[in-house]
């Protein structure tokens, strides 16, 4: 599966749109994690912690959207993009999602 921020693959031919491919994950701190990070907090510096937690949360989302996408029939994704929301406090959503595409 190639997956690509831009609206077209150099030297590949798009002969058909199966329509949006989306993932998303939704994820929420935890107690250990906010406590180390409020130690964070009063020193300064990355919150290490909380940027794993992100990060693991995009490849989830990115995941999903592949999974998405094999099922629509697609060989690609395009213009993949992240968005991300606040579901409730403490908790935030991930949402990967981008155009899948057949190839020639």
């Amino acid at each position: 599966m190639i997956l690509v921020t831009t609206p077209d693959i150099p030297n590949k031919t798009i002969i058909e749109t199966c329509g949006i491919a989306r993932g998303s994950t939704v994820r929420a701190r935890n107690v250990g994690r906010d406590i180390f990070a409020s130690f964070k907090n009063l020193i300064g510096g990355e919150i290490s912690e909380y940027t794993k937690l992100q990060a693991d949360s995009r490849e989830e989302a990115l995941q999903r959207m592949q999974e998405d996408a094999v099922k629509m029939g697609a060989d690609a994704v395009l213009n993949v993009r992240f968005t991300t929301s606040v579901v409730m406090q403490g908790a935030s959503e991930i949402l990967a999602y981008g155009t899948a595409v057949k190839l020639k």
